[in-house]
């Protein structure tokens, strides 16, 4: 039954519109999460044919990742404050729109300037997508289902990746590699299409002042800030997911390479073989999110201590996965686990978060978590993996860029500390936001 229909208000804690139409959300944003990493990621498996066409060097190559990260950084917050001040699914639909048309256009290119730019665009379309996405779901669902629903629509990314990085190699191996941008890119502008159907929650009519001071970005922000500033726990766990994602970013980005120059494996098989560490990944984020969620039931800071526990183990797998000298196939086998524990922050993190922020700025504190995991996440593990190869050589770097997860680790340690005053601030009244949207989430 839908209780908005009858003028009257849902339980605190059940579905805001019923179950069918908070599913039928779901699956669509999974969906489109799915094929948003799909067309991030077909561009690795694709290193070896660009390094060998154009002469690149690692760190171009790593650029060609991180350079998607970093629009999606830069234009994360403004997005996501339109989507609070207008509608997250007519965001979501221009944003899918954008990103796929920018993956097709990349078959065109003729140089890396051109191929750089176009990747840039495809991060400017998918800006903000995790973070609205994000809200829209935790907005449909109850709060007891958020951890586990987060875990697996951000390990939809997992999974987007482990298509992305299949597809590109065997796609290039057969077509050359400006065809793979074609076949991925098309399937996100039919979901985007489909994607109207999805049921929004209203956004709340201003009074005349606040809405003449919501058309200055400037004075939205500084109201954001002001209201996200009063969680300490928010910036720890903004730093530490960021700090696990640089592990992620350059384990996903690198390993088709390592594989093909370190053992010999052509690059088809290499993105196979790469595309199964992934999966561990995926597996691992929705695993790790539900056990978390049990932990941290009666008992808010064991979570914290259980995640930093996750991220000292990645540490220790992956250096030594790397580093040491192990057959091929017990290095493999090393690498995988090391995969499977890396991505155990990625739902807790923004379940968290959501947490710690007050409902009706949900999609914008959501973007500030997704500011800082792609611009000091995503952005740099890539990138900062081809700076270390072109002077260390590709082993060395990544034996070195596990030690990130050692940062993340501490970070939680100091989140867990200030985790339920800041809940408990969470629910107090705040002052009216630019775009506040409050609604059916209040």
């Amino acid at each position: 039954m839908d209780l908005h229909a009858l003028g009257k208000a849902p339980p605190q804690d059940d579905y805001l519109f019923g179950r069918g139409p908070a599913w039928f959300a779901f699956a669509m944003t999974l969906a489109l999460m799915i094929f948003d990493y799909v067309d991030r990621q077909v561009i690795v498996s694709l290193f070896p044919y660009l390094k060998a066409e154009w002469a690149l060097s690692d760190k171009q190559l790593g650029g060609l990742v991180s350079v998607v990260s970093v629009t999606v950084a830069l234009g994360a917050l403004p997005v996501a404050l339109f989507a609070d001040r207008v509608s997250r699914v007519k965001s979501i639909v221009a944003m899918a729109t954008v990103w796929s048309l920018a993956t097709i256009s990349c078959m065109w290119a003729r140089n890396y300037g051109a191929l750089l730019a176009a990747r840039a665009v495809v991060g400017v379309g998918e800006a903000g997508y995790g973070s609205v996405g994000a809200a829209l779901i935790a907005s449909h669902f109850p709060s007891r289902m958020r951890g586990a629903l987060l875990a697996g629509f951000f390990a939809a990314a997992s999974v987007g990746s482990v298509l992305g990085v299949m597809l590109g190699g065997v796609i290039a191996a057969r077509w050359g590699w400006q065809a793979a941008f074609g076949v991925v890119g098309l399937p996100g502008l039919l979901l985007a299409l489909l994607y109207l159907k999805v049921r929004d929650y209203d956004t709340v009519q201003l009074a005349p002042a606040q809405n003449a001071r919501r058309q200055s970005i400037g004075e939205a922000v500084k109201h954001i800030a002001k209201v996200l500033a009063r969680s300490r726990t928010m910036l720890w766990v903004c730093i530490g997911g960021a700090a696990q994602l640089v592990v992620v970013s350059a384990l996903w980005s690198w390993l088709p390479s390592f594989l093909n120059r370190v053992h010999g494996v052509a690059p088809a098989q290499a993105g196979v073989k790469a595309a199964l560490v992934v999966l561990c990944g995926a597996a691992g984020a929705v695993i790790w999110g539900a056990l978390i969620d049990r932990t941290g039931v009666g008992h808010p800071r064991r979570k914290f201590m259980v995640l930093a526990a996750l991220c000292v183990t990645t540490t220790v797998v992956l250096v030594a996965a790397f580093a040491l000298a192990l057959p091929p196939a017990a290095q493999f086998a090393m690498i995988m686990l090391g995969g499977f524990l890396a991505t155990c922050t990625v739902g807790p993190v923004s379940a968290i978060v959501i947490d710690v922020i007050h409902p009706g700025v949900r999609a914008t504190g959501c973007s500030v978590l997704a500011l800082f995991q792609n611009l000091l996440g995503l952005a740099a593990g890539p990138f900062l993996a081809g700076v270390l190869s072109d002077a260390w050589g590709l082993v060395p770097a990544l034996s070195a860029i596990p030690l990130f997860a050692l940062l993340a680790a501490g970070a939680f340690v100091l989140a867990a500390g200030t985790y339920e005053a800041d809940k408990a601030r969470a629910a107090e009244p705040v002052e009216p936001l630019p775009g506040d949207v409050r609604g059916a989430l209040a």
